[in-house]
């Protein structure tokens, strides 16, 4: 162990936040720094760290969220770079300045002996308790002074999402060199004295005399029962898939109509260029056409993120752990491969948590076949324009059921998946889980806002950043060179003269015998190579196809892809066994450059991501064969 340093002269203290995972850690955190957090990789590992600097400080504080942990001796990489974080074991790394220990108080019995083991380290500490008032609430009444004598150091009760306590804890943070150090605390390395000495300190400050959380456990008897608590999960997400369709159609339909009176406007006030087209037909029209998907991500990421804060989706890992068992993996992987819903990117890095390498290796490879948000613009589209909105029973319509199926069909594909790695490549034995369940909370309007709008931003940021660099590039592809000008055509026939004789055109053309039996034709095709980028922007690539083709007036994709026809047949090009083809190959296809860095990164290899990508590929093509003509068939008969 590393000697305990001086507090650090000239540059910003260094306060890191040490706790076990649903102590509250995070929800301080963001109460410190208002969330506003840098977050990048500790020196030459791939665990995530987050840090921000502490608001209203009169001096320079940076406080540093090291991952969560039940002990300093922990199995999984997270868990282990805390340690080597306390003890300066990390490259280019200082040890902190001083430590807060953050510990649930409805759980102290469990958290004294993280606080006991980073005592040990012999830096300024200060213990923060987490959750009073749910021990007030429950009957209890734990005595902070007593235990604050007992540990030798200070400690602080706090109710961080409601910030009572935080302004206390704001003072002593100004100064740290004030804290007590404990390099020693009775007993010695015994598990049995360290038992018996835990249980005594519990008893001497009230902690464990509470009265049993009823409500909890009435709540749980339903959704930890095998069958009510899956049909519970499977009710939950339907509901959500169909509040996808109702309650955005509003929003969206006036975003619609926004970017489309926005590119008419450019045509009818901008004079006629090439800027001007590439800034309606292209940028406009490109990434007008992912953002009108904005309010169905809000409503996507409202439920995920309450669902979570309120205790519900760590019940969902108890319920399916036997289901996960099935294929070779354990509960603690339905946490990451769930986090896929929203990004496939934070669901591969979450998969940190698992101590088994091969069970770790097996969900980030199978990962990606969960749906995540960049699919569900794709989904959205070609529901809303093949599917009816009919209802079935209550608020359930046929619309919402066709999403559903889709996530059922990606997740047990990535069920499927992981029992055909762990029965040949990744054999061995499944490790044990387990997972503290927290108590069920209702989360503040702001802090649910807080989270929802982070991740907002984050899918606006990509709109303006990967989608419209793609935009541009499409736009370049898709009008250059022009065919020879006709006067017998019409503006509307010379436009579609000019996409058929540009570069993006020629390389649809070139790749349309390979796709023509999964039902696409070559703007398909164009769409299915730009989206390897990232799935969303085969939205963006169609639309600036149409927009750029209609030279009278495009009038939205979703309508432009119903009413398209062959020039040649006067058949739509675009059929419900078309647009179903086309959604099994999204549930199947890696078409996600981050996803296949990120996977990479985390396996240390590029083998990996190479056989998903080349597995997936397969599965989407196969997928989408069957799915065209056996659709054809049914439709024919």
């Amino acid at each position: 162990m590393s000697a305990a340093p001086a507090l650090a002269i000239g540059g910003p203290l260094r306060l890191a936040l040490v706790g076990s995972p649903n102590a509250g850690k995070t929800t301080l955190f963001n109460a410190l720094t208002g969330s506003s957090a840098r977050v990048g990789n500790y020196p030459g590992v791939t665990v995530e760290r987050r840090a921000g600097a502490l608001l209203g400080a009169t001096r320079p504080i940076d406080v540093l969220d090291l991952p969560g942990t039940y002990c300093l001796d922990g199995e999984t990489p997270d868990e282990r770079i805390v340690a080597n974080v306390l003890d300066g074991r990390i490259a280019n790394e200082q040890i902190p300045d001083a430590l807060l220990v953050v510990a649930d108080a409805t759980t102290l019995q469990r958290g004294l002996g993280l606080v006991r083991e980073v005592l040990k380290r012999g830096l300024p500490t200060l213990l923060v308790v987490t959750m009073i008032d749910e021990v007030k609430a429950r009957g209890g009444k734990l005595d902070l002074m007593r235990l604050s004598r007992i540990l030798g150091i200070h400690v602080v009760g706090v109710v961080g999402h409601r910030g009572v306590g935080i302004d206390q804890l704001r003072k002593f943070l100004e100064t740290p060199e004030s804290w007590p150090r404990r390099a020693t605390l009775p007993p010695a390395d015994d598990a049995t004295q360290r038992f018996a000495w835990v249980d005594q300190v519990c008893r001497e400050v009230g902690a464990g005399a509470l009265a049993p959380d009823s409500r909890t456990d009435r709540i749980d008897r339903v959704l930890l029962h095998p069958i009510a608590g899956i049909t519970v999960f499977a009710l939950v997400m339907i509901l959500l898939f169909q509040s996808i369709f109702s309650w955005a159609v509003p929003a969206m339909e006036g975003i619609d109509a926004l970017f489309r009176g926005l590119g008419h406007l450019s045509h009818a006030w901008l004079p006629a260029s090439w800027l001007t087209d590439l800034w309606s037909d292209g940028i406009l029209a490109g990434v007008g056409a992912v953002l009108i998907f904005l309010p169905q991500i809000l409503i996507l990421f409202t439920f995920l993120h309450f669902l979570t804060d309120v205790g519900y989706m760590a019940r969902a890992a108890f319920v399916v752990d036997r289901v996960m068992g099935w294929v070779g993996l354990q509960g603690r992987s339905f946490v990451p491969l769930l986090s896929c819903y929203a990004c496939a990117v934070p669901g591969i890095m979450a998969a940190r948590t698992i101590a088994s390498p091969r069970e770790r290796l097996a969900t980030i490879l199978v990962a990606p076949f969960m749906t995540c948000s960049a699919r569900l613009p794709v989904y959205t589209l070609l529901i809303a324009a093949f599917v009816p909105a009919t209802r079935l029973f209550g608020p359930i319509g046929v619309q919402g059921l066709t999403m559903f199926a889709l996530y059922v069909l990606g997740a047990l594909t990535a069920l499927g998946s992981a029992a055909l790695l762990n029965s040949t490549l990744l054999r061995g034995t499944i490790s044990v889980f387990y997972m503290e369940l927290p108590p069920y909370r209702m989360p503040t309007f702001r802090l649910l806002g807080r989270q929802v709008w982070g991740s907002a931003a984050a899918f606006v940021k990509r709109a303006g950043t990967v989608i419209l660099g793609v935009s541009v590039i499409l736009w370049v592809l898709l009008n250059f060179p022009h065919a020879p000008t006709d006067p017998a055509l019409s503006a509307e026939a010379q436009a579609q003269a000019n996409v058929n004789a540009s570069v993006a055109a020629r390389l649809g053309h070139a790749i349309e015998p390979a796709i023509a039996p999964l039902g696409f034709d070559w703007k398909i095709g164009v769409g299915l190579v730009a989206s390897l980028a990232a799935r969303e922007v085969i939205v963006a690539t169609l639309a600036q196809i149409y927009a750029v083709s209609d030279a009278n007036d495009y009038g939205g994709l979703r309508d432009a892809i119903v009413n398209d026809v062959n020039p040649a047949t006067g058949q739509r090009l675009f059929t419900l066994p078309t647009a179903l083809s086309l959604l099994v190959f999204f549930v199947f296809a890696l078409q996600c450059t981050s996803t296949i860095v990120v996977m990479a990164r985390e396996t240390g290899s590029w083998k990996w991501p190479a056989l998903a990508f080349s597995y997936m590929l397969a599965l989407a093509y196969a997928g989408s064969f069957i799915t065209y003509h056996a659709s054809r068939a049914l439709l024919a008969g």
